[in-house]
């Protein structure tokens, strides 16, 4: 077989390992943070919930940051500082958390400021990776390579997370500082080494290319010329709708695990890893029925996007229904791991969408299609996780308890992913798979 222009395997895998390093570092920030907050600091839900919703808001320059990086031709700046800038964040919003047991306004200050780090950190890192990808990848291996990078980057949280939970217990502020310190330092340096080189090894980008870009429409101008494709606007709007709803669950099975089944910081840490590896299996399930037999059902990209927000939604109203029947810690893990598998399928299915968008229309704009992207996610993932903790807050100042509080949110979440259901069926792209006789590359193919 003619090897395929571009970045090769090896390299794929070294841009997978710098989502790998991001991905151990955020979960951090979403679980144990989160976590210790609202359990160990007695804070209400909406705090944690505001923290995270800001790393996500300042991610609305994601168009800015891809932009940037089409404009100057090299991704790897973007990744390096980004990952640097992630990993001072973690570091701060860890101090931060530690200092608010004692001065909760200087506490939050901080945490305040390392939050805003983190989304800076992981929106220019994390898009600039993708963009990567997509303009230096053969389209005939663009999803493949979507997807083997976007499970690299579980790969991080779940091996991440409960790693972290182990050495967090006996919890301690300074304990918590000590793990969040050295995982940030070791992704930093991992990130750094994995993509050291990989853009002078793949065949340099046309240097006419180049000058296009810096000739070309101000950022304002290639924002406004991306949103004109009709495929870009639909499938940002079926982004924003399932990661809303996806956001909305990240902040509460945590909290809840502490508050309804009494588990340690330890635990429900590790409960994030356990979910995180059922995002992982549930990606690599697709993959494998996708190569395996493919064909226009198996194959087909809309299929398995319906297939995962329609699970994602039984599953947490699944998780709702473990604790409301009292049904005890296995069954609320077991919930947790049909979720995160769930979560992959879903997953898996937009990235491959997302990756064969990004190379398709208006040429030389793959960071600003993906910034585009990034930010609809980003908004909408902060805006799902403050309205979750909201709504949770103010269940239980109404006199609901703890329980019935997370499990009326858990349901409103079901709801949410079955309209995200709904409109996969519209704004779901065709391509790779559908109609088409030729054989099907792992489920990434196709994937968001």
């Amino acid at each position: 077989m003619r090897a395929e222009r571009g970045l090769g395997w090896l390299s794929i895998v070294r841009l997978g390992l710098a989502q790998t390093a991001l991905g151990a570092i955020v979960v951090l920030m979403t679980s144990t943070i989160n976590r210790v907050m609202v359990v160990e600091l007695a804070l209400p839900a909406v705090v944690p919930g505001l923290l995270v919703a800001s790393h996500y808001a300042v991610q609305i320059f994601r168009p800015a940051w891809g932009y940037g990086s089409d404009v100057g031709g090299r991704r790897t700046p973007w990744i390096v500082g980004g990952m640097a800038t992630l990993a001072i964040g973690a570091i701060g919003a860890a101090v931060g958390t530690a200092l608010a047991a004692n001065s909760l306004p200087l506490g939050l200050s901080v945490a305040a400021v390392a939050f805003l780090l983190v989304g800076i950190g992981a929106g220019a890192a994390g898009t600039s990776v993708l963009a990567l990808l997509a303009s230096r990848v053969a389209p005939g291996r663009r999803a493949a390579a979507a997807s083997v990078v976007w499970m690299m980057m579980i790969l991080g949280f779940a091996v991440s997370a409960p790693l972290a939970g182990h050495f967090l217990d006996p919890f301690s502020n300074a304990r918590l500082i000590e793990v969040t310190s050295t995982v940030a330092a070791v992704a930093f340096v991992m990130s750094a080494l994995a993509v050291w080189g990989v853009e002078d090894k793949a065949e340099a980008t046309n240097a006419a290319q180049g000058a296009a870009h810096r000739a070309s429409s101000s950022f304002a101008g290639a924002l406004a010329e991306v949103w004109r494709e009709p495929a870009a606007r639909r499938f940002t709007t079926f982004i924003f709708v399932s990661m809303l709803a996806y956001g909305a669950q990240e902040l509460l099975i945590e909290p809840f695990a502490g508050l309804v089944f009494g588990m340690t910081p330890g635990s429900t840490t590790k409960l994030a890893g356990l979910q995180h590896s059922g995002v992982l299996a549930g990606m690599i399930g697709v993959a494998i029925a996708a190569t395996a037999i493919g064909g226009r059902i198996l194959g087909s990209l809309r299929l398995w996007t319906m297939a995962g927000c329609a699970a994602s939604a039984a599953s947490l109203a699944g998780i709702a229904a473990i604790g409301l029947f009292a049904l005890g810690p296995d069954a609320f893990r077991a919930g947790v791991f049909a979720l995160g598998l769930s979560n992959g399928v879903y997953a898996v299915a937009a990235i491959g969408s997302m990756m064969g968008l990004a190379g398709a229309g208006t040429a030389s704009r793959e960071g600003t299609r993906m910034g585009l992207w990034g930010a609809a996610q980003a908004i909408a993932y902060g805006t799902g996780g403050v309205a979750a903790t909201v709504l949770v807050d103010l269940g239980r100042g109404l006199g609901a308890t703890p329980l019935l509080a997370y499990a009326l949110v858990f349901g409103l979440e079901a709801a949410l992913f079955l309209v995200a259901t709904a409109l996969a069926r519209s704004s779901a792209p065709r391509p790779v798979y559908e109609g088409s006789t030729a054989p099907v590359r792992p489920a990434l193919s196709a994937q968001s």
